[in-house]
């Protein structure tokens, strides 16, 4: 993939950039905050509906005590939710991350992973909520898992949503 002249300043520029869903996982695990983290994306699906990423273990990614960091855990998780929503809801949407819960169920004693599947369903309610130029919170979870499939940590992102105003709307 050439490199482009300037970096990309808007969703539909980044978009472009990163068209494909291989070239965004590609670039993405290139992405310093996971490259530093031993994070690593294993899987984004064309249809952008599908991530899977696991987080590698070892003394550099360790807290204190050994164990997984925490932050780290976390991190794993937080683009992906408004990433697939936005990726399939387009750029007459406007997409943030609104909230964050963590729950720190076990000690992190492997490699772990996770993975988000958004469903159809997902995408109708929030079409169905902001049809009006309403705002829709949507909670998404998540369980990230140890290599013998015990779970360590339990993750809930809010995602904000809302269709775009028209820019020639007179509003009174």
């Amino acid at each position: 993939m050439p490199l482009p002249r300037r970096l990309p300043r808007t969703y539909a520029d980044l978009t472009a950039f990163l068209g494909s869903a291989e070239a965004l996982r590609r670039f993405m695990n290139l992405w310093p905050p996971f490259l530093c983290s031993s994070i690593h994306i294993t899987a984004i699906s064309e249809d952008f509906r599908h991530v899977a990423v696991r987080l590698r273990k070892h003394r550099l990614t360790a807290n204190y005590v050994g164990t997984q960091y925490g932050g780290s855990l976390y991190s794993m998780t937080d683009p992906f939710w408004m990433l697939l929503v936005l990726r399939n809801l387009g750029s007459d949407y406007v997409v943030w991350d609104k909230a964050a819960e963590i729950e720190f169920v076990a000690p992190g004693r492997t490699e772990v992973s996770t993975e988000f599947r958004l469903t159809e369903e997902h995408l109708e309610q929030i079409r169905r909520e902001t049809a009006d130029g309403a705002k829709c919170l949507v909670w998404f979870d998540n369980e990230v898992v140890g290599t013998d499939g015990s779970v360590v940590a339990r993750v809930r992102k809010q995602v904000y949503v809302r269709r775009k105003r028209d820019r020639g709307a007179v509003t009174g």
